[in-house]
């Protein structure tokens, strides 16, 4: 943000070096108006989110320069968050849940989207799992929250069918790994050491956006495939809550399978759909009680 410079994306993550940034070039008088059009500039071009979320990183890195005495100035005073807009995604139903299980798609991703489904876990609590992290027994793993904290996830039986053959006799290392060897310089803790691997990270979203187009798309013609958007990995969480909620599972069960700290957080996914809503009166309709 500090050198107007989009943070790069995808396959150009692996490696990216930072720009150079001078912090004696903070106390320079033109930054401040410079930093407000570049934060107005990626808001067009961005979500609130990401524009909040890089304001915040370099407001922290400016407190901690001010606690060092390298400079007394911020130059990001005045500049707002942006609002966020209201979370707008939608739980698959579950008809379409169906259909994503009967995709011709390989073992890893089958599991790695049903333990997903199964355990309403965040996509990069999963895609940090370790094989020693498995409790396949308890059909729990034990994952690292968001804060560093120690948690667990649960599963059901099918990821429980699915893991034995992803996991091959391997004993340690992450549990989904790349197709190819880890190239070098990949971190120890991200590569298999039975196998040589990488641990999978921004690609299994990329796989499973590209292999969801047709069914986000369902009177789409596969031939406008490329054209075509999917869904993201986020949605299986988010469609797990939902389908808990509308079968009536509790509030403290559902902040417990969620890890939310607060109901407030929880409400987003706990949205049931219409056809939900639907089933629910009618199986409450006193008059369609005594017809059946």
């Amino acid at each position: 943000m500090l050198v107007g410079e989009p943070a790069p994306t995808g396959p150009a993550r692996r490696g990216a070096k930072p720009p150079v940034f001078p912090v004696a070039a903070i106390v320079d008088p033109a930054l401040p108006e410079v930093l407000a059009e570049l934060a107005a500039a990626r808001a067009d071009a961005m979500d609130a989110d990401t524009v909040n979320r890089e304001l915040s990183i370099v407001r922290k890195a400016i407190g901690w320069w001010q606690r060092q005495g390298w400079i007394e100035c911020d130059p990001t005073i005045g500049i707002e968050r942006r609002p966020a807009p209201h979370d707008r995604t939608k739980a698959l139903a579950q008809n379409q849940i169906s259909a994503l299980w009967r995709l011709d798609v390989g073992l890893r991703e089958k599991t790695q989207w049903k333990m997903l489904y199964e355990s309403a876990a965040r996509a990069d609590e999963v895609l940090c799992l370790n094989v020693e992290d498995l409790y396949p027994q308890d059909k729990r793993g034990k994952i690292t929250a968001k804060g560093g904290a120690t948690e667990w996830i649960h599963w059901q039986s099918g990821t429980a069918q699915l893991l034995p053959r992803l996991i091959a006799r391997r004993t340690r290392g992450p549990l989904f790994l790349t197709d190819r060897k880890a190239p070098a310089g990949t971190p120890t803790l991200d590569v298999c050491p039975e196998t040589g691997r990488a641990r999978l990270s921004y690609r299994a979203e990329e796989i499973f956006e590209e292999n969801t187009r047709l069914l986000a798309n369902p009177l789409a013609s596969p031939d406008d495939i490329e054209d075509l958007d999917g869904w993201t990995l986020h949605r299986l969480r988010h469609s797990a809550l939902t389908h808990d909620a509308e079968d009536g599972t509790s509030t403290p069960m559902l902040l417990a399978r969620s890890r939310h700290a607060s109901v407030r957080s929880l409400e987003r996914y706990a949205r049931p759909d219409v056809d939900s809503v639907a089933r629910h009166v009618a199986e409450r309709d006193p008059a369609a009680r005594r017809r059946t």
